[in-house]
């Protein structure tokens, strides 16, 4: 890939197979964990009825779900009143719907607009400002599952297991930048 580059009101780039592949992969899988935890939404008759969705009231127990879908009302770790309690999971109930569906529809936008054996995309304003938050969601959750902080160096020893996924959480993050580049210029 050579970076995305605007062209008048569209904006391109070309990926490699191989790119293509290994983007494609994660983007699918973080589409896959947000539709599971969308299907474990309780089933409500009057939510049907009204069209007004509800969500789960507890924070998702896997790390990497939780970075992606955080508290919408946080809570004192110290003292936890049962008010804030109550209301940290009527805010998740009612806006973790919403969030799940921008997060899987801009994942579905991705993997519509990116050739799955690689090529050039090109892309909308639109298009773009969904793929700016898909990549952002797949760095997070990557960033998540290899406890990426500040002070952790670029390249880590090669016996360490995570080595090779750093690799691809830079290469997602100079994807990102090179894409607002090209939206801002």
């Amino acid at each position: 890939m050579n970076g995305w580059r605007r062209k008048g009101e569209t904006i391109v780039a070309g990926f490699e197979q191989q790119e293509a592949a290994v983007l494609r992969g994660l983007v699918s899988q973080l589409e896959d964990m947000l539709t599971a935890r969308a299907e474990e939404a309780p089933q409500d008759e009057l939510a049907e009825l009204t069209g007004i969705r509800t969500g789960p009231t507890e924070s998702p127990d896997d790390p990497v779900l939780s970075r992606l879908l955080p508290d919408f009302h946080k809570l004192d770790p110290d003292n936890p009143t049962r008010e804030d309690i109550d209301s940290a999971a009527a805010m998740r109930s009612i806006h973790e719907p919403d969030l799940l569906d921008r997060k899987v529809g801009v994942a579905k936008i991705v993997l519509d607009t990116l050739p799955r054996d690689g090529g050039d995309v090109r892309l909308t304003f639109e298009q773009a400002d969904a793929w700016l938050g898909a990549l952002n969601d797949v760095r997070l959750a990557l960033g998540t599952a290899l406890d990426v902080t500040e002070d952790m160096p670029d390249e880590l020893p090669e016996d360490d297991p995570r080595a090779p996924h750093l690799g691809v959480y830079h290469w997602l993050t100079w994807v990102q930048e090179t894409l607002i580049q090209s939206l801002t210029s």
